[in-house]
């Protein structure tokens, strides 16, 4: 071949680089890509090997590490027998010890209401006004009798006027002048019907006639007769209680007078207002109540298990959710000995002497009434308990371990607790501080021990 010609060909490449050259080169590859994919890689395998793994292997080293940690310090506490006292909350509520109903003692249309709930009366004061028409005629009626009747008592005890006796003796003579008259009549007619003058009719009313007419002058003689003699001691007294009936009537109605002004009997706080102006009240028909308010009782009511059971003396600390920094130790003062007719249960009664401000009727007070426990047991401080799911635990120290011991709570008396458990014995350490944490079997070393 010839070395010209073939150094020809030679020449027609640069024609195709310069073809490649015109397009996108191709990026190069980056090294921390398959850093990342090795990575990866490895930490799958480890996971891999540690699911694959036996349990006894995995859980070897973290039990030589248990193994490997120092005895935890705990306090302990001899264990000691006694009776619990259960804590019973009892709901109630205050009512005043003093509470009037303020009534109406006559009849009436309200004129006027002098007070509003809310208000403090004292006694006397007047809180409602009546209309008083009936009354005051009523006033004046027996006020006229009254008068008359003193009248006719003055005239029975000063005696006869001696022209009361004239006028009588007058009439007396008159009476026996018409008699005569009568008589003389009589005579001449008695004659005449004897000679046939006269029918023996005229004669029978001429009789009649002097009956009449003596009639009349015996009346008249006995008018003078009690004239002269003057009124006798039974006239006087009868009329002496005319009088006194009289005054008792004008008492009676000056009282019905009187009451139409509605007054206080006794000091309190108006609690409600039953009527208003224009209304018409019937007497003993309700006006206001009112109540004491500082005079409070609390009525607490017992749970079925303790009716008949609670005696006045017991101590019960009262609390209430209205003032929530009042707390007051009380004592039962008495024992309602039948059940209230809403809740069926027996009612006990706290008597406040010195209620706090801002107490008042109606308000739900809760008492704490502390009894002591039927079932004996072990009384320790609540920092022994241990609270599990739904169990509660005591740790006792075994040969230096902690062993828990299931128990059961007696009764919660606050710091203290009453607990119960076949396991336990008087006298027993029980791990009173450092207990969190424990499992069955741990370590322990006792710091120092209470008695």
């Amino acid at each position: 071949m010839n070395p010209v010609e073939s150094q020809q060909p030679e020449s027609d490449k640069p024609s195709n680089i310069s073809e490649q050259t015109d397009s996108k080169p191709l990026p190069p590859r980056k090294p921390w890509f398959w850093a990342l994919i090795i990575l990866a890689l490895t930490t799958g395998g480890i996971v891999f090997w540690r699911a694959i793994a036996p349990s006894g292997q995995t859980s070897q080293p973290a039990s030589a590490q248990q193994q490997g940690q120092p005895p935890k310090p705990v306090e302990t506490v001899a264990l000691a027998t006694g009776n619990g006292t259960r804590r019973i909350q009892l709901l109630g509520q205050v009512e005043s010890r003093e509470q009037a109903t303020i009534r109406a003692q006559t009849d009436g249309v309200v004129r006027r209401i002098l007070v509003q709930p809310g208000d403090r009366v004292t006694a006397g004061m007047t809180i409602a006004i009546l209309d008083d028409s009936d009354q005051q005629l009523a006033v004046a009626q027996a006020k006229a009798r009254l008068a008359q009747e003193r009248s006719n008592l003055a005239r029975l005890e000063v005696g006869t006027r001696p022209e009361i006796i004239a006028q009588r003796q007058a009439a007396v003579k008159s009476a026996k002048a018409r008699e005569q008259e009568a008589q003389d009549n009589l005579d001449r007619l008695i004659n005449l019907v004897a000679e046939g003058a006269f029918s023996q009719r005229n004669l029978v009313e001429a009789r009649a006639t002097v009956d009449d007419a003596r009639g009349e002058r015996l009346e008249a003689e006995a008018a003078l007769a009690e004239a002269v003699a003057g009124p006798i001691r039974e006239e006087i007294a009868a009329q002496r209680a005319n009088v006194a009936a009289a005054v008792a009537a004008l008492n009676q109605s000056e009282l019905s007078l009187q009451r139409t002004r509605v007054n206080a009997l006794t000091s309190g706080v108006v609690q409600e207002r039953q009527v208003s102006p224009g209304d018409y009240i019937e007497s003993s028909g309700a006006i206001a109540t009112l109540v004491a308010g500082d005079s409070l009782d609390v009525f607490l009511e017992l749970p079925e298990e303790l009716s008949g059971t609670i005696r006045p003396g017991l101590s019960v600390e009262l609390s209430a959710r209205a003032l929530p920094q009042w707390r007051e130790r009380a004592t039962i003062t008495g024992v309602v000995p039948a059940a209230n007719s809403a809740s069926r249960r027996q009612r006990v009664r706290v008597r406040l002497d010195n209620p706090p401000p801002g107490l008042l009727s109606g308000m739900a007070v809760t008492g704490t009434l502390a009894l002591p426990s039927n079932r004996s047991g072990f009384v320790v401080s609540r920092d022994a308990l241990t609270r599990r799911q739904d169990r509660w635990l005591v740790f006792t120290v075994v040969d230096g371990k902690a062993k828990p011991i299931e128990v059961e709570m007696v009764a919660d008396m606050g710091q203290e607790v009453a607990i119960d458990s076949e396991q336990l014995r008087a006298g027993q350490p029980i791990v009173l501080r450092g207990g969190d944490g424990l499992t069955d079997g741990a370590a322990v070393r006792v710091m120092n021990s209470g008695s």
